[in-house]
């Protein structure tokens, strides 16, 4: 092994060992006047810090509001990718963390330690997280999105450093994740690790609703797709769908062989799967004066998808019909939000859209309300509450948001 490799391996192993005895495992963030009582579910999101990540987890009220819980200990570190200064972006994804009802667990990446972590949810206090096994290795470098199967039993994520490509493994609530075989996969990015980008990074992996396909989302302007075999043993080559300029966020058209993207080239793309030249798959769409139109979420209320411009901190409301055209209904500012990572979430009978704010440093509650009358509900600070608790937290790190919601 060369010198060099071997004190970087050699530090590596120092800093996370570091994280490991200065980091407390659990710290709280309960504010004064806060209640948890009767909460129906929770949001997620990490610090991402590179001295030590956190799981953050704020209870969902019956009435949709948040109230921060704790903070917990991932036993990883975080990142941000090149170049500096660091933005908003810190791993040009949206997917880094994901929830499974199901199951009961939420995972999140350690994309400052190439490792994968999973935490089981308490239903009667989903607040209170648990950390599961130990973390495993992303089976790459730069880990920056995760995707979870409808059964909960299997985990995939992609990888966007300078070894890129997917990796999938199987869900046990006693172990954790174990590597499936012949699921590791490469994209042949020429990348760095941290990435450089955010061009020519992968931002989002998912499954194809019947769950036979594995799909990313690459800023180079194609999707790479994968099939899955019954054991979750991936195709030894991805396929690719061409189209958009940078696609980034994806979400299926319900009832559609179709997906959404948020593109901050253009607005945002439509991407017909079931198109007899995948060539000519994508539709793209400009959104008028968006600047970094990169993150998405849908609404079962509304019926449409909501493109989250962090630059702009704007949310542009979308509706796709049954023939896949699709038309721009409203545009909501955010103020100096800075919204990024985003989902909606259904309290009983009404949608919430849960949104890092991260240029805030802090959350923001979007009542839906139906189509077009969207309006914001719930603003809460992350900043003050750290500060208080010795967290440390900066707003280009934050990243990832997911939602759970009791059954």
């Amino acid at each position: 092994m060369k010198s060099s490799v071997l004190l970087a391996v050699i530090s590596a192993l120092s800093s996370t060992a570091l994280a490991s005895c200065d980091t407390p495992p659990r710290v709280s963030l309960y504010s004064p006047g806060s209640s948890h009582a009767g909460a129906v579910g929770a949001a997620y999101f990490m610090t991402n810090e590179p001295t030590g990540n956190y799981l953050v987890s704020a209870t969902i009220g019956s009435d949709g509001k948040l109230a921060l819980y704790e903070a917990v200990y991932t036993e990883g570190n975080g990142a941000h990718g090149l170049p500096a200064p660091p933005g908003l972006d810190a791993l040009f994804s949206q997917g880094s963390v994901g929830v499974s009802s199901s199951q009961k667990f939420v995972a999140n990446v350690n994309a400052g330690s190439n490792t994968v972590s999973v935490f089981g949810i308490d239903e009667s206090n989903p607040g209170y997280l648990t950390l599961i096994g130990k973390p495993v290795s992303s089976g790459g470098e730069f880990p920056n999105s995760l995707t979870i199967n409808n059964a909960g039993n299997r985990v995939c994520v992609v990888n966007g450093g300078k070894i890129n490509g997917v990796s999938c493994y199987t869900f046990n609530a006693k172990e954790g994740l174990t590597p499936i075989k012949n699921s590791v996969r490469s994209l042949g990015l020429n990348q760095t690790t941290p990435a450089t980008g955010p061009p020519n990074t992968p931002s989002q992996i998912i499954f194809s609703p019947d769950e036979k396909q594995l799909i990313v989302s690459v800023k180079a302007g194609f999707l790479a797709v994968w099939d899955i075999d019954s054991d979750g043993s991936l195709s030894s080559n991805f396929s690719t769908v061409d189209g958009g300029v940078l696609p980034f966020s994806l979400i299926f058209v319900p009832g559609q062989n179709a997906l959404v993207a948020s593109d901050p080239g253009v607005g945002y793309d439509v991407f017909d799967l079931a198109a007899t030249t995948r060539s000519k798959a994508a539709v793209s769409t400009v959104i008028p004066n968006q600047k970094a139109a990169c993150w998405s979420a849908y609404s079962k209320e509304s019926g449409d998808f909501y493109i989250i411009d962090v630059g702009g901190s704007v949310l542009t409301e979308v509706h796709v019909s049954s023939s896949l055209n699709s038309t721009i209904v409203k545009q909501y500012s955010l103020g100096t939000d800075g919204p990024i990572d985003s989902e909606v979430a259904t309290v009983g009978k009404k949608d919430f859209m849960y949104t890092l704010a991260a240029n805030a440093t802090g959350l923001t509650v979007v009542s839906v309300n139906g189509p077009g009358k969207a309006e914001v509900y719930q603003r809460v600070d992350i900043a003050g509450p750290a500060k208080t608790a010795n967290l440390p937290i900066n707003s280009t790190s934050l990243q990832g948001l997911a939602t759970f919601i009791c059954q």
